[in-house]
């Protein structure tokens, strides 16, 4: 089955989506663009179903309800090869179950692309080199990806996904044991790979804050089956995540910038700005 990319529909979209486990609806609903150009971040607390969201969107969990759309033909639709052209998945656990060098890990992802004997080709080594450099992981190309840290590790899964040249990446927990350092060189990098052609990340995250930097739109979840989407700075808010997460927060502000804090009076019923003086 032979698909063309629609450059009218939005990369990906969800529609009246409803995600289950077991007795629980984890969002229900959902009708949603996630277009060219945006960093999604998909937030809530521990079970809220961001996995499981992000899972979905890939193709890899079955809904309840609804479906999802990649360039507006649903995902039951597309062939295997085709999909993984145009949208990549970096799960949240990544593990190595064999020795292998960090270029090698980096271009299995070039699978979708690859005809005939199935070697890699120049064009292929080309694009693994230049992901490794994106992230500053040169020099780890010939490393044994045994050898490497998680943090290290986890900048190699991401540099594998970028090296897939999808358009639409989906990126469980990408900044799971990544000190502050790397976690902004990696955002960084998605803000620079978002801004060259029509392209969407969706990303879960747990720093809020870094979410309300990088992102430009975010969808909150409440683990009870409803959701908040739109611009992140309108979702992200002190009242907002404060319910998501069950704790009060208030956001505080220094010149231009701010932050989400944790209240000091966690009794405090309500949840207001305070500017730093």
């Amino acid at each position: 089955m032979s698909i063309g990319v629609n450059t009218i529909a939005p990369l990906l979209s969800t529609h009246a989506l409803t995600l289950r486990v077991g007795a629980r609806t984890l969002v229900e609903g959902l009708t949603q663009q996630f277009g060219a150009g945006e960093i999604w971040c998909v937030a809530g607390a521990n079970g809220a179903g961001k996995t499981t969201l992000i899972s979905a969107l890939a193709g890899l969990r079955t809904s309840a309800a609804g479906h999802v759309e990649v360039d507006g033909i649903a995902l039951r639709d597309w062939p295997p090869a085709r999909l993984a052209q145009r949208r990549a998945l970096m799960p949240q656990d990544v593990r190595d179950a064999f020795s292998a060098s960090v270029l090698d890990i980096v271009l299995l992802n070039r699978y979708p692309y690859l005809a005939g004997w199935g070697w890699e080709s120049d064009v292929d080594r080309d694009a693994a080199h230049a992901a490794l450099a994106r992230l500053g992981l040169e020099a780890f190309a010939a490393r044994d990806v045994l050898s490497l840290s998680g943090g290290e590790r986890q900048r190699v899964a991401l540099a594998a996904v970028l090296c897939q040249d999808a358009p639409l990446l989906l990126l469980d927990e990408p900044l799971a044991h990544l000190d502050l350092h790397h976690q902004i060189a990696c955002l960084e990098a998605l803000r620079q790979w978002v801004g060259v052609e029509a392209r969407t990340v969706v990303l879960s995250c747990h720093d809020l804050n870094l979410a309300r930097r990088y992102a430009t739109h975010a969808l909150l979840l409440d683990g009870k089956g409803g959701c908040c989407a739109g611009p992140v700075r309108e979702v992200l808010t002190a009242a907002r995540a404060s319910e998501a997460f069950g704790h009060p927060l208030v956001l505080i502000r220094d010149g231009p910038h701010e932050a989400l804090v944790p209240a000091l009076e966690q009794a405090s019923p309500t949840y207001e700005t305070r500017e730093s003086r």
